[in-house]
């Protein structure tokens, strides 16, 4: 996309499986009500409700909120929520939202990790996007892979893309490059917790996650010999 630059893929549809989690609650349609009625998007009303959470429940953290509930999310192998209860309020739909997002950041962690054993030294994220503009989204994302996110100064993404292609097209900038260093800058920047507890959590739980992955492996491989 920009000469000797590589882009890598890493996950495919993190936002399409966010909306899937959330549509597909039962507490959705009121929950989607609540958000229109208060003109904040189901994200910040789901965040705002984990907020309460902590407090009401006295966890140690918002991550902790989930410690009962683990998500695997593989768009590929087919997914996994483990810790499932016959709870439909919009509460419980908060912690799998929760959980799902943490799914999702422990993937990213395999795919940085996985990275930093063959050459690469990663250590710092770049968001951009819709759910850049998700504040959980992201500290969850620092704390899980351990890596500082650094936002662009402008948020509108795409639309900066286009000022990027325009400005090169109409011969204001003679490359790629140069527009992108001069229209583009780092703008806020997310730092992991601090709290070691914070970490000890989520190394535990990208422990459950790798071991779901296993386990997923092995039901698939003992129903394809059932089948044989």
């Amino acid at each position: 996309m920009v000469p000797e630059y590589w882009l890598t893929e890493g996950q495919s549809a993190t936002g399409a499986l966010l909306d899937y989690i959330i549509e597909n609650h039962i507490a959705s349609p009121c929950l989607a009500n609540l958000a229109a009625s208060q003109n904040v998007s189901v994200f910040e009303l789901l965040n705002k409700i984990l907020e309460s959470m902590v407090q009401d429940l006295n966890s140690p953290f918002l991550a902790a909120l989930t410690e009962d509930i683990y998500v695997l999310p593989d768009f590929h192998s087919k997914g996994v929520v483990c810790g499932s209860t016959l709870d439909t309020s919009e509460k419980q739909l908060a912690l799998l939202y929760l959980a799902t997002v943490q799914g999702i950041a422990y993937g990213t962690h395999h795919i940085v990790e996985h990275c930093n054993a063959h050459g690469h030294r990663i250590d710092t994220l770049l968001a951009c996007g819709g759910l850049a503009k998700n504040p959980l989204f992201l500290q969850e994302h620092a704390d899980i892979v351990g890596c500082s996110i650094v936002l662009p100064r402008e948020i509108e993404s795409v639309l900066l893309r286009e000022a990027i292609l325009g400005a090169v097209a109409s011969k204001k900038y003679s490359s790629l490059s140069d527009a992108m260093k001069a229209l583009n800058a780092a703008g806020q920047v997310i730092d992991p917790a601090k709290d070691p507890k914070v970490k000890k959590y989520h190394d535990a739980k990208y422990r459950i996650f790798h071991e779901l992955y296993e386990q997923q492996l092995s039901h698939r491989s003992i129903m394809a010999q059932a089948l044989a």
